[in-house]
């Protein structure tokens, strides 16, 4: 009795789909400027969800806009930290908005 052979590309698996840093981040920026959607506390909390991950991997656009999220925003003093913290990152990064919002500017 014969066995055929299953062809490889059939028992591979396919490369994982992972979704865009990039598109996160820009989901994100439309949320927060958003007029009418960018006051809410639910949307806030769902942008800065979108950002962490961008800011983790050292996206500086994400840190920096997560850092000025979590330190507008965010009640407690670990929050607060962290935020100042990213804006930290960023600002060293070059991050024209992460230096403004921690004064350091040259105006």
């Amino acid at each position: 009795m014969k066995f055929r052979s299953v062809s490889t590309s059939v028992t591979d698996t396919p490369p994982s789909v992972t979704p865009p840093k990039r598109f996160s981040m820009r989901v994100a920026e439309w949320l927060l400027d958003s007029p009418r959607l960018g006051d809410n506390q639910n949307i806030k909390h769902f942008a800065g969800r979108l950002l962490k991950q961008p800011a983790r991997e050292g996206v500086v656009a994400a840190q920096s806009r997560l850092g000025q999220l979590m330190c507008r925003e965010c009640g407690n003093a670990r929050d607060r930290r962290i935020g100042h913290d990213l804006l930290r990152q960023a600002a060293r990064a070059g991050d024209l908005r992460a230096r403004q919002e921690l004064g350091l500017s040259e105006d």
